[in-house]
Order: structure tokens, then C-alpha cells, then sequence
């Protein structure tokens, strides 16, 4: 804050002349002579401090109005997210759902039942995020951080979580059929009651993964799996999971399988 204090009185014109060393300096002497005295009218006027300490009260006010509207700001840009995600919903591609799925995973809302059936979320960072009973269904889900996520009954058939890391999710009663998950980091999660039919979970890292209330594993496939728990290969094998190193051969064992069931007698009701 600036101290007002009255300024000296600047000296008459003629002792100011005696300043001059050139000729030409006259006019920018006269302009500083001038504006000295204006300075020194002006610090003898007491409502140029009135008009300061009023400006510095402003903005303490402006101070106070901006924490106190910070809820409606929060609010506000809670409200465009959503809105964002809304938009979006049912339709390819990202849409800005990245972004808004993070900012509001960040200040920790909860994205229940959240729809993102087919949405491009390529490299998504929804770590600790409760997502539990949305809709995930064909998303592309790659180079994805789900760490500590909830996805409790969620529905990720067919999604692409390639490369992802889910460790210590929750991943109890979700649908993973068809999911692509190879590559990715599992470990610690929880998949009691998942369906993981047809499930790629090739070169997946599955240490100390809750597995033996597993839903269903029919082909399954998990060749070159890491840190397998003590047990698990003989218990998946059992339930149908398989070991096939190439698509072609796992397709051709999931199509003869498919054609041999057709091919049984339907029983037909009497």
C-alpha cells in the first residue's frame, strides 16, 4: 500500500531555471517543474487515500466472493462433464469423455452406472474410480490405469483393455466375456463371480488374483499368463479355459466348438 506524505514544495520557476546546463532542456525542465507541483497538490489531497483504501477493501471483498462461490464453480464444471459424457453416450470415439471422466474421478464423484458402450478411452487414468454396474461394452479401454478401480458388476464384454493396468481391482460379478486383456496387469484383483468366457488373458500378469469363485472360464485363454496362482491352471482347465498361443488356432477351437454344439439334438418340448 502506498504511504501518502505530503510532498515538499517545488521552488519557484526562476530557482528551477538555474538547473538548465543547455538551451534546449528549457521546455522538458518546464514539463518537470510542472509536474512537481501537480504531485504536490495532489499529496495534500486526502481523498486520493480514501479512494486507495476503498481499492485495496475491493479486492478483500472480490477475495471473500471467490472462495465463498468455489462450491458453485465445482458444481459448475461437475454439471459440463456430465454433460460432455451425456452427449457422447451410445457414439464412437472419444468426445472429450477422457477429460471429463478424469476431472470428476479427481475430486472423487462417483460414476455409477455410467454408460460408455463403444467410446474410444485409449490411455484412460480412472484409478480408484467407482464404476461399479456401468457399461463398458466394446470400448477401447487400451494403455488404460483402472488401479484399485470398482467395476463390481460392470459390463465389459467384448471391451479392449489390452495393456491396462488393473491391479487390485474390483472386478467381482463383472461380465468380461470376449474381453481382451492380454498383456495387462491383473494382479491382486478380485474376480470372484466374473464371467471370463473366451476371455484373452494371454501374457496377462495374474499374481495373487482372487480366482476361485470364478463365474465361468470357457475358452478362456490363458497362454504365457504370468505369476499364476498355485492351483489355478488345473482349476481353470477344468472349467474350460485353454492355452493356445495364435487367434487362428484359438478361433478354429472355439468355432468347432460352437458347430458341435449346434450340431447336438435339441430336445423338443413335449
Amino acid at each position: 500500500m502506498i504511504v501518502h506524505q505530503e510532498r515538499k514544495r517545488p521552488d519557484a520557476w526562476r530557482v528551477y531555471c538555474q538547473r538548465l546546463k543547455s538551451p534546449w532542456m528549457k521546455p522538458f525542465l518546464a514539463l518537470d517543474w510542472i509536474i512537481n507541483w501537480m504531485a504536490h497538490y495532489l499529496s495534500r489531497w486526502v481523498l486520493l487515500e480514501v479512494l486507495e483504501y476503498l481499492g485495496t477493501f475491493s479486492i478483500l471483498i472480490a477475495v471473500i466472493f471467490y472462495f465463498a462461490e468455489s462450491g458453485d464453480r465445482i458444481k459448475q464444471k461437475h454439471y459440463q462433464a456430465w454433460q460432455v459424457i451425456n452427449t457422447a453416450q451410445g457414439k464412437g470415439g472419444s468426445g472429450g469423455r477422457i477429460d471429463a471422466l478424469q476431472e470428476l474421478n479427481a475430486d472423487k464423484v462417483p460414476l455409477v452406472g455410467i454408460d460408455l458402450k463403444d467410446a474410444f478411452l485409449q490411455g484412460v487414468n480412472l484409478d480408484h474410480a467407482d464404476l461399479s454396474r456401468s457399461e463398458f461394452g466394446s470400448a477401447d479401454l487400451r494403455n488404460s490405469s483402472l488401479r484399485a478401480a470398482n467395476l463390481s458388476y460392470a459390463g465389459l464384454n467384448t471391451a479392449n483393455l489390452r495393456d491396462s493396468d488393473l491391479t487390485r481391482a474390483n472386478l467381482t460379478h463383472t461380465e468380461l466375456t470376449d474381453v481382451d486383456l492380454s498383456n495387462s496387469n491383473l494382479s491382486g484383483a478380485n474376480l470372484s463371480g466374473a464371467h471370463l468366457d473366451r476371455a484373452d488373458l494371454r501374457y496377462a500378469n495374474l499374481a495373487n488374483i482372487k480366482w476361485s469363485a470364478i463365474g465361468s472360464l470357457s475358452a478362456a485363454n490363458i497362454y504365457g499368463a504370468k505369476s499364476l496362482p498355485l492351483g489355478f491352471e488345473e482349476w481353470a482347465a477344468k472349467r474350460g479355459a485353454v492355452s493356445i498361443p495364435s487367434d487362428e488356432q484359438w478361433n478354429a477351437l472355439e468355432a468347432s466348438t460352437t458347430t458341435e454344439h449346434s450340431a447336438r439334438p435339441q430336445l423338443k418340448e413335449p
